[in-house]
């Protein structure tokens, strides 16, 4: 069994006409999930025991037919803590750290009686765009696995891509959910900054990270955002804003909606064949009734090196609890304090988090702070300048989710800037807070191609109801890989 061809509505009627039991449909995907990960690695690792005891359960309380996730199961992507099991945020730093208490979201998933079938691979500390900054394995493609899945949520992308399992939630800094579902072919959601909880989310850059979900089709993403929406008295930035119901708008019309396509999101850098992708879709928007106009985001081409400043300085903040004293890894035969503090972070930390470490660092430091943390705080504010002026006369913004299609593993892993180069269209819309979601658009040489969709502060709706349009209208999203050879 796998999920090709099953979306919560159907796998939940499954469910509660006891046609599959959840102690059936979660075997399944363990048995599935068996021979599919050896070939993509999308999970480090799995809670089988727990899950099927939890199906049990959910068996002889029965299945409630008004909740939609009950019995569904669902992968996390290593960074958000699971009770009881393993978090290691792809680090040797926190190898064997088992949390004592779940996050938010997780809170919310088993409140929901949705089955946590195991953790998935990311880039340590979600800090990459490929997944091959993990300590532990290197996440493939299905699509083609000589290619990299997109990060840092690569592998919870690839577990809802390789039909392993229907949801999957990560977290998105600069684009690690968008990216990677547009890499996959899959629909994955970055909200509005405070729409959804932190707590519980090993910290990257606090006033970046944001938990999202990873589908293969907008209602059930618009349905997956439903249950982990919401304040939470534990995270001072989550938001008391009402939560809509995410899935009620999802009519297919679209007319008269305005539509913004920024011809910064189209020029030079961007790889043709994406440009011909989008350019597509835009026709489509237009066929549906929508108005697509070109738009200036003038500031958006500095958001790269802005966003490194802010995120690798919060990042040089939020790392320094990992300092081999009070948890995680610590080096062995060390001489005195210093020699603990040095080692174990130089032992335990990749190559990338070092990087970040520094430059945030140095960022930070008595006489460079105006020149670089404050200067780029000031960018911006440029750039949310930017997006509130389109958004004014706009309903949303599209634009491709990722220059190019996934690249072959190991290209671009010796080159940095080349790699935060790849963020450029996610970036922005990170560090002016705002929702975003890629949806599969089409394909280049036979690789997937995602188009981005940017919507208004809280207004995820309507970037639902636009992308859902798009999708009724087109069988992108209908596509699935054949699981390894090239294309």
């Amino acid at each position: 069994m796998n999920f090709f061809n099953q979306d919560l509505t159907s796998l939940h009627a499954d469910l509660v006409s006891k046609k599959i039991t959840a102690t059936e449909l979660t075997q399944a995907t363990f048995d599935n999930l068996k021979g599919t990960d050896a070939k993509v690695d999308a999970f480090l690792n799995l809670n089988e025991a727990a899950a099927l005891k939890q199906a049990a359960e959910l068996d002889a309380k029965g299945i409630d037919p008004d909740n939609l996730l009950a019995g569904i199961p669902v992968a996390v992507k290593d960074n958000i803590v699971t009770k009881g099991l393993t978090t290691t945020a792809a680090s040797k730093m926190l190898e064997n750290f088992v949390p004592v208490y779940d996050a938010t979201v997780v809170e919310k998933m088993q409140a929901h009686d949705m089955i946590i079938i195991g953790k998935t691979n990311l880039d340590e500390f979600a800090m990459g765009g490929s997944t091959e900054n993990s300590a532990f394995k290197t996440t493939k493609n299905p699509w083609d696995v000589s290619r990299v899945p997109g990060g840092s949520s690569g592998g919870s992308a690839v577990a809802v891509a390789a039909g392993e399992v229907p949801v999957a939630f990560g977290s998105d800094t600069g684009g690690s959910i968008r990216q990677p579902a547009s890499f996959n072919g899959i629909v994955g959601m970055k909200p509005t900054y405070g729409r959804v909880s932190r707590w519980g989310l090993i910290a990257f850059g606090s006033s970046l990270d944001q938990i999202g979900t990873m589908t293969r089709n907008v209602k059930d993403n618009a349905a997956a955002l439903n249950i982990i929406a919401g304040n939470d008295v534990k995270d001072g930035t989550s938001s008391k804003r009402e939560v809509p119901d995410f899935t009620a708008g999802l009519t297919g019309d679209i007319k008269g909606m305005k539509i913004a396509l920024p011809k910064e999101y189209m020029g030079d850098g961007i790889d043709p064949k994406v440009r011909d992708v989008i350019k597509a879709a835009v026709k489509q928007f237009e066929d549906l009734g929508a108005t697509v106009e070109e738009v200036s985001l003038p500031h958006s081409r500095y958001g790269v090196p802005a966003y490194y400043i802010i995120a690798s300085s919060e990042a040089s903040s939020n790392l320094q609890r990992f300092d081999g004293i009070r948890y995680g890894f610590r080096a062995d035969d060390v001489k005195n304090l210093e020699d603990v503090y040095v080692r174990s972070r130089s032992e335990g930390f990749g190559d990338e988090v070092k990087r970040r470490i520094m430059l945030g660092t140095f960022s930070l430091s008595a006489g460079y702070y105006d020149a670089y943390f404050h200067k780029a705080g000031q960018v911006r504010t440029l750039i949310i300048n930017d997006f509130n002026k389109v958004f004014e006369n706009y309903d949303l913004i599209i634009g491709p989710t990722a220059p190019t299609p996934a690249f072959k593993l190991g290209d671009e892993i010796s080159d940095p800037i080349t790699m935060y180069m790849n963020d450029v269209l996610t970036i922005p819309v990170n560090l002016a807070g705002l929702p975003g979601m890629s949806i599969p658009a089409g394909f280049a040489d036979g690789m997937p191609v995602g188009l981005q969709l940017i919507g208004k502060s809280f207004d995820e709706s309507t970037l639902y109801k636009a992308g859902y349009a798009f999708e009724q209208a087109t069988d992108f999203h209908q596509a699935t890989p054949d699981l390894g050879g090239a294309h």
